[in-house]
């Protein structure tokens, strides 16, 4: 049915009707011209005017608003067995097969969908859409210029900058960033200043998706492995934290701060566990701590970085860099502010084995320490202007080590995909990606990231992707070109074969330099050998300490058996000179004949 309604409107409510004619032109004003004014007219001659070939165009520029997204969940749910039937009875579940098999809408579902699959099965099985035609044929690797470029930028979104402490991808793909944010300068931070951390959308920069609200700012911030919800965070204040990202922003539980660091929480990590919820952490105040974060009251066990192994905590070592390796549970390695590292094993019958070796070879606070994800017996650490491999074979020396830059390093990691390729940070914002096996002694890759200091530095474990945290706030987010993370023919072996070189090396060194200290003592005098038959209790010591210490101690002690030899002259010259008194030496007697003549 339609339905028509008509709209009526009076004639005279339109108004008065317009009625046009036509009609001659008439004059209403005449000017007449006035010859004066031509007077003061003044001629152009000649005339000249600029054209132009194209078309004039106005140029505009527009910001447009940004245009801001918002991630919410939606809660689905799907069909399944009715309540009053239980899947684990077998009886409950055949009685009910039985009840919906007999119904007519049940077949003809079944009858429809059947023929729509049977055809699905017939055509999987005539074409296989997952065949690779060209599997054999090795594929001619192109020899690019290794690069990288930037993809976003995360700027931190308040107005009193901080710095980008800690970064942590978000284990399931690289689709999140967490990044922790805190000023470590001492008594830096004014009271207005932010105390929140953020996770990015990696591809939105303009808002962070979620903010983690901690009473203190964190120093450090990891994503459970096991649970992509649950978050690890060290505070400035020395508290260990954990947050579920399904239940706010707010700290799910924190530890107290008597049971908690006495200084900054610089590492905070998740241990391989049944349950994935153990984690230890590391301050500068030489303790670790372990936790669970079930029960968040007090450490469930903790060590003294002492190298006496007494457990002494007046003469333990500030720890900045922690590493843990899942696939050898035990083990733990510390980099300490004093340039050493600590290997360690926490299931060790005594507090004194729980620290198996140091390694001394930096001269300030070890930054960076990460085992090869393909040979964990080698490792890289990362501390004052230079980058070093290790083997955990030599204590006494790195196998490897990268030029001495002329600016601070700051951070470093190894590829997860190749083997040969490790990444460094620096002071001044330029990021190094160093290829052992194309080139030793410079970098792969050097870029300028940007024009202040560097400070944290994560690889997505897929290794394309690279973030890079800098002084003020700024997480820049790279992508390397195929090269740099696509595993290179034979590369396992060439690596393996550089390793197990260089160690080799350093052991022919070290024996080397054991058989010089040798020579060196053998050398001394036989007094010498007596003060170092009485200083033998001290010898384990001095095989530690440097050369230049050891050289200076020797010196010091031929000094003193001069001293006491010239003493032992002197006296014996004393007895002679008053037998001989009034005899003058013919030498003498042809001085004084030379003074008088005036010969010099």
């Amino acid at each position: 049915m339609e339905i028509v309604y008509v709209y009526t409107k009076k004639r005279q409510e339109f108004g008065r009707q317009c009625n046009f004619s036509d009609r001659q032109a008439e004059l209403h004003v005449d000017i007449t011209p006035d010859p004066s004014l031509a007077e003061n007219f003044i001629e152009r001659n000649p005339v000249d005017t600029g054209l132009q070939c194209v078309q004039e165009m106005s140029e505009h520029e527009i910001n447009t608003e940004r245009f801001e997204t918002s991630v919410r969940g939606i809660n689905h749910t799907e069909g399944g067995w009715p309540k009053d039937v239980n899947p684990q009875e077998v009886e409950h579940v055949t009685r009910y097969r039985k009840k919906v098999e007999k119904d007519e809408m049940y077949i003809s579902a079944i009858q429809q969908l059947g023929t729509i699959m049977e055809h699905t099965i017939r055509q999987n099985n005539a074409i296989d859409i997952y065949e690779e035609y060209f599997e054999d044929i090795e594929v001619d690797t192109i020899d690019e210029t290794p690069s990288a470029k930037t993809i976003n930028v995360f700027r931190d979104p308040n107005e009193i900058k901080r710095t980008s402490t800690h970064i942590s991808w978000f284990p399931d793909g690289p689709r999140k960033l967490a990044v922790a944010y805190c000023n470590l300068e001492f008594q830096g931070s004014t009271p207005d200043t932010s105390m929140e951390s953020y996770i990015w959308d990696v591809e939105n920069p303009n808002k962070p998706e979620t903010v983690l609200k901690p009473v203190s700012p964190l120093v450090c911030l990891e994503y459970n492995p096991k649970d992509s919800h649950i978050l690890l965070g060290g505070c400035y204040n020395g508290q260990i934290a954990y947050w579920d990202t399904r239940k706010g922003s707010q700290p799910v539980e924190m530890s107290p701060i008597e049971h908690s660091h006495r200084d900054p929480a610089y590492k905070a990590l998740w241990i391989q566990s049944k349950t994935g919820t153990e984690c230890f952490s590391a301050s500068s105040d030489g303790q670790v701590l372990w936790w669970d974060i079930r029960k968040m009251g007090e450490p469930t066990e903790k060590l003294y970085l002492d190298p006496t192994k007494k457990q002494d905590p007046t003469k333990a070592l500030g720890a900045m860099a922690l590493e843990y390796e899942p696939t050898m549970p035990t083990k733990f390695m510390v980099g300490c502010e004093q340039g050493s590292i600590l290997s360690c094993n926490r299931k060790a019958k005594t507090p004194a084995e729980k620290i198996v070796a140091q390694y001394n070879g930096h001269l300030g606070p070890v930054y960076s320490l990460q085992r090869n994800p393909f040979f964990p017996k080698n490792f890289l650490s990362v501390g004052d202007w230079k980058a070093r491999i290790w083997s955990e074979d030599i204590k006494e020396s790195s196998i490897m080590w990268s030029k001495q830059y002329k600016s601070y390093l700051t951070d470093g990691c190894w590829s997860p995909v190749r083997p040969s390729v490790f990444l460094v940070t620096k002071m001044d914002g330029t990021l190094d990606v160093w290829d052992i096996i194309f080139k030793q002694n410079d970098p792969t890759l050097s870029l300028q990231v940007c024009d202040e200091p560097l400070h944290s530095l994560r690889v997505q474990e897929q290794g394309r992707l690279i973030a890079c945290g800098s002084h003020s706030g700024t997480t820049t987010l790279l992508e390397l070109s195929d090269g740099l993370f696509t595993l290179q023919r034979n590369e396992k072996n060439l690596v393996t074969a550089m390793f197990e070189r260089e160690t080799r090396r350093e052991k022919i060194l070290d024996s080397r330099h054991r058989e010089m200290k040798l020579k060196e003592r053998s050398k001394s005098s036989a007094d010498g050998a007596k003060t170092d038959q009485e200083e033998e209790p001290e010898e384990g010591k001095l095989e530690e300490e440097d050369l230049y210490t050891k050289a200076e101690k020797e010196f010091y002690s031929i000094i003193e058996q001069e001293k006491k030899l010239l003493e032992k002259k002197q006296q014996q010259g004393v007895d002679t000179d008053k037998a001989d008194t009034g005899k003058q030496s013919p030498i003498a007697e042809g001085d004084e004949e030379e003074k008088t003549n005036g010969n010099p």
